[in-house]
């Protein structure tokens, strides 16, 4: 079991939850997550596997999509449903228009200050610890990316979003920063992650079913492959000598014929199409194995 298992994370699990229980459906420890998810929302949580865990550092660059609701009218302490009301609009009229040129501001490089209630450390501390004892933080507003932001749905009270941004994005911050922006307050009703990377949920499975798989001695069908994992670096594949020697850890050339995509990394893969290695370019053609599986 050395991969990704993609969990359609149901709502009011942290994300530390989900690997605990995946961690006993498959029986191994050695799990952990691609980012996280806050309790409210379900969707996308992808998990790290076995040996896999070890090709966490490659995960750096890893976009988000969202499908968000946003509630206007009313604030939270946690910016979503989950939190205490601190504010409500005892009656507004927001307009479609309106509120699609109060969204475009929220597209394109911006600054963003995260919710308080949030794992965001301030002195080595949860800064959601230190809100649950009512100690005062202020956060720093970090730079994020957000690629688009599009209206689906409007009642006049609901807004449907689709968000596209960079990872380490506060959908929570930008549903409070629009109702701020109009006037009226607003949290974030629901959140559902459509994509984490290149991981979407036509890759999960809920927990009941990976549950049911394991059961029937199938759970490895619900497993990405490592050497599936990062389609960004070029896959080689390599004969069995040269596993072996890139095992013990020598360098390895690949053909200079062989046009691929520029990348400072490849994944050396064996002839039994299982990954061997990360390589990192020393020369042209010419890999140092990085990370050995």
């Amino acid at each position: 079991m050395d991969g990704v298992i993609v969990v359609d994370k149901p709502s009011g699990w942290t994300s530390h939850d989900v690997v605990n229980k995946v961690r006993r459906i498959a029986k191994e420890r050695s799990i952990g997550h691609l980012g996280t998810l806050d309790p409210l929302a379900t969707g996308v949580l992808p998990l790290i596997v076995g040996r896999a865990t070890r090709l966490a550092r490659f995960f750096t660059s890893n976009e988000k999509r969202y499908d968000a609701e946003v509630q206007l009218g009313v604030e939270t302490d946690s910016y979503d449903r989950d939190g205490e009301v601190t504010r409500t609009a005892p009656s507004f009229e927001i307009h479609r228009r309106q509120l699609e040129e109060a969204l475009d501001s929220f597209k394109g490089v911006l600054m963003q200050t995260p919710p308080p209630v949030s794992a965001k450390k301030v002195g080595g501390v949860p800064a959601y610890k230190l809100a649950r004892k009512k100690i005062a933080v202020e956060l720093k507003p970090v730079e994020i990316t957000v690629f688009s932001l599009d209206l689906l749905e409007f009642d006049g009270t609901i807004a449907r979003l689709v968000v596209h941004c960079t990872a380490g994005t506060y959908v929570r911050s930008i549903a409070y920063d629009l109702g701020r922006k109009l006037g009226c307050g607003a949290m974030l009703h629901s959140l559902r992650r459509l994509a984490s990377g290149d991981f979407t949920l036509e890759h999960a499975y809920t927990l009941e079913r990976l549950q049911q798989l394991a059961s029937e001695n199938d759970l490895q069908s619900a497993l990405l492959p490592a050497a599936q994992l990062l389609p960004h670096f070029p896959a080689e594949s390599v004969d069995s000598l040269t596993a072996s020697q890139i095992r013990q850890g020598r360098d390895f050339r690949l053909s200079p014929f062989r046009q691929r995509a520029e990348s400072r990394y490849v994944k050396a893969v064996g002839e039994d199409g299982e990954l061997v290695a990360i390589g990192e370019a020393k020369l042209p053609h010419l890999y140092h194995p990085v990370l050995v599986f």
